[in-house]
Protein backbone atom coordinates (compact mmCIF):
# COMPACT_ATOMS: atom_id res chain seq x y z
CA UNK A 1 0.00 0.00 0.00
CA UNK A 2 1.32 3.44 -0.62
CA UNK A 3 1.47 6.28 1.61
CA UNK A 4 -0.67 9.36 0.04
CA UNK A 5 1.86 12.82 1.33
CA UNK A 6 -0.73 15.66 1.76
CA UNK A 7 0.90 18.95 2.27
CA UNK A 8 -2.41 20.63 2.40
CA UNK A 9 -3.64 20.06 5.32
CA UNK A 10 -0.57 20.56 7.77
CA UNK A 11 -1.02 18.38 11.25
CA UNK A 12 0.96 18.52 14.37
CA UNK A 13 1.82 14.84 15.02
CA UNK A 14 3.14 13.04 18.33
CA UNK A 15 7.08 12.67 18.16
CA UNK A 16 6.24 8.53 17.74
CA UNK A 17 3.80 9.19 14.80
CA UNK A 18 5.88 11.40 13.08
CA UNK A 19 8.91 9.03 13.27
CA UNK A 20 6.58 6.27 11.84
CA UNK A 21 5.77 8.37 9.19
CA UNK A 22 9.33 9.71 8.42
CA UNK A 23 9.97 5.48 8.43
CA UNK A 24 6.99 4.93 5.86
CA UNK A 25 7.82 7.93 3.49
CA UNK A 26 11.56 6.46 2.96
CA UNK A 27 10.20 2.99 2.82
CA UNK A 28 7.46 3.96 -0.07
CA UNK A 29 10.49 6.40 -1.47
CA UNK A 30 12.74 3.25 -2.18
CA UNK A 31 10.22 1.17 -2.93
CA UNK A 32 8.27 3.28 -5.59
CA UNK A 33 10.03 6.19 -5.92
CA UNK A 34 8.29 7.30 -9.24
CA UNK A 35 5.05 7.42 -7.10
CA UNK A 36 6.20 8.91 -4.32
CA UNK A 37 7.76 11.86 -6.22
CA UNK A 38 4.61 12.40 -8.02
CA UNK A 39 2.28 12.51 -5.40
CA UNK A 40 4.69 15.36 -3.72
CA UNK A 41 4.53 16.74 -6.37
CA UNK A 42 1.22 17.34 -6.96
CA UNK A 43 0.64 17.67 -3.15
CA UNK A 44 3.34 20.50 -3.11
CA UNK A 45 1.89 22.66 -6.36
CA UNK A 46 -1.99 22.54 -4.38
CA UNK A 47 -0.21 23.62 -1.17
CA UNK A 48 1.72 26.13 -3.16
CA UNK A 49 -1.08 27.51 -4.72
CA UNK A 50 -2.63 28.06 -1.49
CA UNK A 51 0.14 29.66 -0.33
CA UNK A 52 -0.20 31.97 -3.21
CA UNK A 53 -3.97 32.80 -2.94
CA UNK A 54 -2.98 33.69 0.99
CA UNK A 55 -0.50 36.04 -0.15
CA UNK A 56 -2.79 38.21 -2.44
CA UNK A 57 -5.45 37.98 -0.26
CA UNK A 58 -3.42 39.11 2.69
CA UNK A 59 -1.73 42.30 0.31
CA UNK A 60 -5.35 42.77 -1.25
CA UNK A 61 -6.39 43.04 2.32
CA UNK A 62 -3.80 45.19 3.36
CA UNK A 63 -4.05 47.62 0.63
CA UNK A 64 -8.01 47.74 1.28
CA UNK A 65 -7.48 48.22 5.29
CA UNK A 66 -5.16 50.93 4.33
CA UNK A 67 -7.62 53.29 1.96
CA UNK A 68 -10.33 52.83 4.64
CA UNK A 69 -8.08 54.04 7.05
CA UNK A 70 -6.73 57.14 5.09
CA UNK A 71 -11.34 57.38 4.17
CA UNK A 72 -11.91 57.41 7.99
CA UNK A 73 -8.97 60.09 8.57
CA UNK A 74 -10.04 62.46 5.91
CA UNK A 75 -13.63 62.27 6.90
CA UNK A 76 -12.96 62.88 10.38
CA UNK A 77 -11.23 65.74 9.39
CA UNK A 78 -13.35 67.49 7.07
CA UNK A 79 -16.35 66.82 10.32
CA UNK A 80 -14.03 68.63 12.48
CA UNK A 81 -14.38 65.19 14.64
CA UNK A 82 -12.23 65.42 18.17
CA UNK A 83 -8.78 63.90 17.81
CA UNK A 84 -9.19 61.41 20.36
CA UNK A 85 -12.47 60.42 18.86
CA UNK A 86 -11.10 60.19 15.30
CA UNK A 87 -7.71 58.60 16.42
CA UNK A 88 -9.29 55.85 18.45
CA UNK A 89 -12.04 55.04 15.87
CA UNK A 90 -9.71 54.71 13.42
CA UNK A 91 -7.19 52.38 15.21
CA UNK A 92 -9.90 50.23 16.38
CA UNK A 93 -11.62 49.91 12.70
CA UNK A 94 -7.84 49.15 11.24
CA UNK A 95 -6.99 46.54 14.05
CA UNK A 96 -10.47 44.54 13.54
CA UNK A 97 -10.16 44.73 10.00
CA UNK A 98 -6.16 43.17 10.18
CA UNK A 99 -7.59 40.32 12.96
CA UNK A 100 -10.01 39.86 10.17
CA UNK A 101 -7.64 39.47 7.50
CA UNK A 102 -5.21 37.06 9.08
CA UNK A 103 -8.06 35.24 10.06
CA UNK A 104 -9.35 34.81 6.42
CA UNK A 105 -5.36 33.84 5.22
CA UNK A 106 -5.05 31.59 7.86
CA UNK A 107 -8.07 29.75 6.67
CA UNK A 108 -7.08 29.86 3.17
CA UNK A 109 -3.91 28.19 3.59
CA UNK A 110 -6.16 25.14 4.83
CA UNK A 111 -5.93 26.05 8.79
CA UNK A 112 -8.89 25.14 10.85
CA UNK A 113 -9.43 28.72 12.36
CA UNK A 114 -11.88 27.32 15.00
CA UNK A 115 -9.35 26.80 17.62
CA UNK A 116 -7.55 30.24 16.90
CA UNK A 117 -10.70 31.91 17.33
CA UNK A 118 -11.87 30.23 20.55
CA UNK A 119 -8.26 31.17 21.48
CA UNK A 120 -8.72 34.67 20.46
CA UNK A 121 -11.70 34.85 22.56
CA UNK A 122 -10.50 33.21 26.11
CA UNK A 123 -7.91 35.85 25.97
CA UNK A 124 -10.03 38.41 25.28
CA UNK A 125 -12.23 37.92 27.86
CA UNK A 126 -9.05 37.14 30.38
CA UNK A 127 -7.64 40.63 29.28
CA UNK A 128 -11.41 42.06 30.43
CA UNK A 129 -11.20 40.72 33.56
CA UNK A 130 -7.79 41.79 34.15
CA UNK A 131 -8.60 45.12 33.04
CA UNK A 132 -12.02 45.46 33.98
CA UNK A 133 -11.03 48.95 35.84
CA UNK A 134 -9.24 49.99 32.77
CA UNK A 135 -12.41 49.37 30.29
CA UNK A 136 -14.37 50.79 32.64
CA UNK A 137 -12.18 53.79 32.54
CA UNK A 138 -11.99 53.63 28.45
CA UNK A 139 -15.94 53.20 28.25
CA UNK A 140 -16.12 56.29 30.22
CA UNK A 141 -13.67 58.29 27.77
CA UNK A 142 -15.59 57.68 24.86
CA UNK A 143 -19.00 58.26 26.13
CA UNK A 144 -17.01 61.63 27.19
CA UNK A 145 -15.92 62.57 24.08
CA UNK A 146 -19.01 61.36 22.22
CA UNK A 147 -21.07 63.75 24.29
CA UNK A 148 -18.73 65.95 25.09
CA UNK A 149 -20.31 67.26 28.63
CA UNK A 150 -17.03 69.70 28.63
CA UNK A 151 -13.51 70.31 26.58
CA UNK A 152 -10.24 71.47 26.88
CA UNK A 153 -10.18 74.83 28.78
CA UNK A 154 -13.48 74.38 30.24
CA UNK A 155 -13.84 75.43 34.29
CA UNK A 156 -15.42 72.14 35.99
CA UNK A 157 -15.94 71.24 39.14
CA UNK A 158 -16.76 67.02 39.58
CA UNK A 159 -15.16 64.11 41.51
CA UNK A 160 -14.84 67.13 44.62
CA UNK A 161 -12.42 68.86 42.03
CA UNK A 162 -12.46 71.99 40.53
CA UNK A 163 -10.13 73.43 38.22
CA UNK A 164 -9.46 73.72 34.59
CA UNK A 165 -9.19 70.80 32.06
CA UNK A 166 -6.13 70.40 30.45
CA UNK A 167 -6.51 67.05 28.76
CA UNK A 168 -9.14 64.34 27.87
CA UNK A 169 -7.82 61.32 26.75
CA UNK A 170 -9.56 57.87 26.07
CA UNK A 171 -8.73 56.47 30.01
CA UNK A 172 -8.48 60.42 31.93
CA UNK A 173 -8.97 63.83 32.26
CA UNK A 174 -6.05 65.97 33.53
CA UNK A 175 -7.96 69.13 35.43
CA UNK A 176 -5.55 72.17 36.66
CA UNK A 177 -6.55 73.23 40.13
CA UNK A 178 -6.55 76.95 41.16
CA UNK A 179 -3.95 76.36 42.93
CA UNK A 180 -1.62 74.93 40.28
CA UNK A 181 -1.72 71.20 40.44
CA UNK A 182 -3.01 69.04 38.33
CA UNK A 183 -5.49 65.89 39.10
CA UNK A 184 -6.27 63.15 37.07
CA UNK A 185 -9.28 62.19 37.16
CA UNK A 186 -10.24 58.65 36.07
CA UNK A 187 -13.28 58.72 33.29
CA UNK A 188 -14.84 55.76 34.91
CA UNK A 189 -16.07 57.36 37.50
CA UNK A 190 -16.38 61.17 35.93
CA UNK A 191 -18.69 59.93 33.52
CA UNK A 192 -21.19 58.20 36.21
CA UNK A 193 -20.88 61.59 38.37
CA UNK A 194 -22.01 65.09 38.49
CA UNK A 195 -20.09 67.47 36.46
CA UNK A 196 -20.72 71.01 37.09
CA UNK A 197 -19.43 72.80 33.83
CA UNK A 198 -19.18 76.62 34.75
CA UNK A 199 -18.07 77.38 31.30
CA UNK A 200 -20.37 75.92 29.43
CA UNK A 201 -22.35 79.29 28.73
CA UNK A 202 -21.21 83.02 28.22
CA UNK A 203 -23.21 84.97 30.94
CA UNK A 204 -23.69 83.85 34.29
CA UNK A 205 -25.54 84.80 37.33
CA UNK A 206 -24.10 86.31 40.58
CA UNK A 207 -25.58 86.12 44.26
CA UNK A 208 -25.10 88.06 47.33
CA UNK A 209 -26.20 88.48 50.78
CA UNK A 210 -26.64 91.73 52.29
CA UNK A 211 -27.15 91.46 55.74
CA UNK A 212 -27.54 95.20 57.55
CA UNK A 213 -28.90 96.42 60.68
CA UNK A 214 -32.71 96.48 62.47
CA UNK A 215 -34.14 100.22 61.55
CA UNK A 216 -32.30 100.73 58.43
CA UNK A 217 -35.07 101.84 55.89
CA UNK A 218 -35.63 98.61 53.27
CA UNK A 219 -36.57 100.52 50.68
CA UNK A 220 -33.79 102.87 50.71
CA UNK A 221 -31.31 100.56 51.31
CA UNK A 222 -32.84 98.25 48.05
CA UNK A 223 -32.45 101.86 46.01
CA UNK A 224 -28.28 102.22 47.59
CA UNK A 225 -27.77 98.66 46.47
CA UNK A 226 -29.56 99.19 42.77
CA UNK A 227 -27.43 101.79 41.99
CA UNK A 228 -24.34 100.43 43.76
CA UNK A 229 -25.14 97.58 41.27
CA UNK A 230 -25.62 100.19 38.01
CA UNK A 231 -22.26 102.08 38.70
CA UNK A 232 -19.87 98.41 37.87
CA UNK A 233 -20.54 98.36 34.03
CA UNK A 234 -19.48 95.20 34.22
CA UNK A 235 -23.08 93.89 35.83
CA UNK A 236 -25.74 94.14 32.76
CA UNK A 237 -28.97 95.89 32.72
CA UNK A 238 -32.45 94.94 31.45
CA UNK A 239 -31.69 97.23 28.52
CA UNK A 240 -28.70 95.44 27.14
CA UNK A 241 -29.15 94.80 23.73
CA UNK A 242 -28.48 91.27 23.57
CA UNK A 243 -28.02 90.69 19.54
CA UNK A 244 -24.62 93.18 20.25
CA UNK A 245 -24.16 91.36 23.31
CA UNK A 246 -23.75 87.83 21.78
CA UNK A 247 -21.31 88.96 18.89
CA UNK A 248 -18.58 89.42 21.42
CA UNK A 249 -18.77 85.50 22.07
CA UNK A 250 -16.94 82.71 19.84
CA UNK A 251 -20.02 80.66 20.01
CA UNK A 252 -17.94 77.61 18.93
CA UNK A 253 -16.69 77.71 22.51
CA UNK A 254 -20.34 76.66 24.48
CA UNK A 255 -22.40 74.50 24.65
CA UNK A 256 -26.16 74.07 23.10
CA UNK A 257 -24.62 77.04 20.51
CA UNK A 258 -27.91 76.58 18.29
CA UNK A 259 -30.77 75.39 20.83
CA UNK A 260 -30.61 77.22 24.50
CA UNK A 261 -28.01 79.38 23.49
CA UNK A 262 -29.17 82.42 23.77
CA UNK A 263 -30.82 84.95 26.20
CA UNK A 264 -33.92 86.53 24.44
CA UNK A 265 -33.39 89.94 27.30
CA UNK A 266 -31.10 90.07 30.41
CA UNK A 267 -32.78 89.68 33.42
CA UNK A 268 -32.58 93.34 35.59
CA UNK A 269 -30.82 93.41 38.82
CA UNK A 270 -32.95 91.71 41.78
CA UNK A 271 -33.00 93.09 44.77
CA UNK A 272 -35.23 92.10 47.85
CA UNK A 273 -35.57 91.32 51.81
CA UNK A 274 -35.03 87.55 52.02
CA UNK A 275 -34.60 87.04 55.90
CA UNK A 276 -35.62 88.77 59.25
CA UNK A 277 -32.27 87.25 61.55
CA UNK A 278 -32.24 87.40 65.24
CA UNK A 279 -30.07 89.86 64.95
CA UNK A 280 -30.15 91.68 61.20
CA UNK A 281 -32.16 91.83 58.26
CA UNK A 282 -30.70 90.04 55.11
CA UNK A 283 -31.30 91.46 51.54
CA UNK A 284 -30.64 89.08 48.24
CA UNK A 285 -28.81 90.54 45.65
CA UNK A 286 -28.85 88.93 41.97
CA UNK A 287 -26.83 90.27 38.81
CA UNK A 288 -26.06 88.74 35.16
CA UNK A 289 -22.66 89.23 34.22
CA UNK A 290 -20.01 87.91 31.62
CA UNK A 291 -18.98 84.51 32.75
CA UNK A 292 -15.29 85.74 32.67
CA UNK A 293 -16.27 88.25 35.01
CA UNK A 294 -17.88 86.32 37.54
CA UNK A 295 -15.43 86.42 40.37
CA UNK A 296 -13.62 90.02 39.82
CA UNK A 297 -17.34 91.40 39.72
CA UNK A 298 -18.13 89.54 43.12
CA UNK A 299 -15.37 90.24 45.08
CA UNK A 300 -15.71 94.19 43.80
CA UNK A 301 -19.09 94.20 44.83
CA UNK A 302 -18.78 93.18 47.77
CA UNK A 303 -15.87 95.37 48.82
CA UNK A 304 -18.19 98.23 47.10
CA UNK A 305 -21.25 97.05 49.58
CA UNK A 306 -18.21 97.10 52.71
CA UNK A 307 -17.49 100.47 51.79
CA UNK A 308 -20.51 102.34 50.18
CA UNK A 309 -23.31 101.31 52.25
CA UNK A 310 -22.15 102.72 55.81
CA UNK A 311 -21.22 106.02 53.76
CA UNK A 312 -25.53 105.95 52.89
CA UNK A 313 -26.44 105.14 56.47
CA UNK A 314 -27.00 101.64 56.54
CA UNK A 315 -24.72 99.70 58.86
CA UNK A 316 -24.23 95.92 59.12
CA UNK A 317 -25.39 94.35 62.02
CA UNK A 318 -23.26 91.85 64.57
CA UNK A 319 -24.16 89.59 67.34
CA UNK A 320 -24.08 91.99 70.54
CA UNK A 321 -25.68 92.36 73.80
CA UNK A 322 -27.16 95.49 75.27
CA UNK A 323 -26.43 96.25 79.09
CA UNK A 324 -28.65 98.18 81.25
CA UNK A 325 -27.20 98.83 84.97
CA UNK A 326 -29.54 100.44 87.38
CA UNK A 327 -28.38 102.53 90.50
CA UNK A 328 -28.99 101.16 93.36
CA UNK A 329 -32.08 102.34 95.31
CA UNK A 330 -33.58 103.58 92.07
Amino acid sequence: MLLQVDLTQPKVLPADSLKQATQTMLSQLQSDPETFWHTALQSMTTFGLKVLAALLIYIIGSWLIGRVRKMLQRSFKRRNTDRAIASFTTSAVSISLTVLLIIITVSTLGVDTTSLAALLAAGGMAIGMALSGTVQNFAGGIMLLVFKPFKAGDFINAQGISGTVMEVNITATKVLTTDNRVVILPNGALSNGTIDNYSARPLRRVDWSVSVAYGSDADGCKQAIQELLAADKRVLQADTNTDELYKEFDTTKFQLATTGYKMDAIPAPFVALSSLNPSDITFVVRAWVRAQDYWDVYFSMNQTFYTELPKRGYQFAYPHVDVNMLKEGA
